[in-house]
């Protein structure tokens, strides 16, 4: 299905720092922008073998329906970060069909989560801990940072530009992401429970989780079992996911000048594909080239993820 015509709001937002150039906000409509689905990764092509995607949605959409007290904490998540309880679900489908199988019973999550607690975890690679990386000087200038997302955001910054593939006083530095290096105690790109989210996203969103959930714990890489309690207990991660859409809305509104708020096919997408502020801005950057040179501007697309959202949207729908 092939979007309607955009629908433009008179409204000017500020963009970051780097340009003082002002962008009108421009309503993203339901619906896809591709008239097939994108290709899927091998990844997930290998994940998905035994069941197939069809009944690996199917599987995680009646999860959904028959379990009321499930899409009651959706919706009670999507009201307290004000937006539409269909981006948690669309991301919850998007995880359960190609990343990961859905459980049975929502309270085989909660079991799960408990099983956390106990365990001697900590975040580090070969010897050095994430605490001792993120003191070394390189990262002095992201402890300006007063809350837990930019914080997070400039580490990774840091890591990517300075560490990433790099030698440094006679350390090789793997070339991967820093979530992927320090962040996966157990195997590397490890996620968890029901809404399939990384101990760094945790640490990301935990102040605006906190700044609205006050009774939720102030998560520390110093009590690793704390933060993946958190991802994996149901109702915790309900509230992150929402707090993570609400990030990615606010950002490419603020940061792009594109309101996503009524395309969960694009929500999921960054969901899945996450590092949203660098994305909002590369589109952002983009499109204000395109504009010098008399080109239309490019829109947020879905990727295979997303798609499968956007075409599902009804039945989703249907089911809240």
């Amino acid at each position: 299905m092939f979007r309607a015509l955009l629908l433009s709001l008179a409204l000017s937002l500020s963009v970051p720092a780097a340009s003082s150039i002002a962008v009108a906000q421009t309503v993203v409509p339901p619906g896809n922008n591709s008239s097939t689905q994108p290709k899927i990764p091998a990844g997930s092509v290998k994940r998905s073998r035994a069941l197939g995607y069809e009944a690996k949605y199917t599987k995680i959409r009646n999860l959904i329906a028959r379990d009321s007290k499930l899409r009651g904490k959706i919706k009670k998540a999507a009201a307290t970060f004000g937006i539409d309880p269909i981006h948690i679900v669309g991301a919850l489908v998007g995880e359960h069909t190609y990343n990961v199988d859905a459980k049975d019973r929502l309270q085989s999550y909660y079991v799960k989560a408990l099983a956390y607690l106990g365990q001697d975890l900590s975040f580090g690679h070969k010897g050095t801990s994430i605490t001792k990386l993120v003191g070394q000087p390189a990262f002095a200038k992201c402890k300006s940072q007063r809350s837990s997302y930019p914080y997070w955001t400039c580490i990774e910054n840091v890591w990517d530009s300075q560490y990433r593939g790099k030698s440094i006083a006679g350390k090789r530095w793997p070339n991967d992401r820093l979530g992927r290096v320090f962040f996966q105690p157990f195997y590397a790109g490890q996620t968890f429970g029901l809404g399939q989210l990384n101990p760094l996203t945790a640490l990301k969103a935990n102040d605006l989780v906190r700044s609205r959930i006050p009774r939720e714990p102030k998560l520390s890489v110093r009590r690793a079992p704390e933060i993946y309690n958190t991802i994996m207990e149901p109702d915790s991660t309900l509230n992150y996911m929402a707090a993570v859409i609400r990030h990615a809305i606010d950002s490419y509104r603020s940061v792009a000048g594109f309101d996503i708020s009524r395309n969960p096919g694009i929500t999921a997408t960054l969901y899945n594909l996450g590092n949203v502020p660098r994305r909002a801005n590369t589109l952002r950057v983009n499109n204000a080239k395109r504009k010098a040179a008399g080109k239309k501007p490019l829109l947020p697309r879905e990727n295979y993820y997303g798609w499968l959202v956007n075409e599902k949207e009804a039945d989703l729908r249907s089911i809240l």
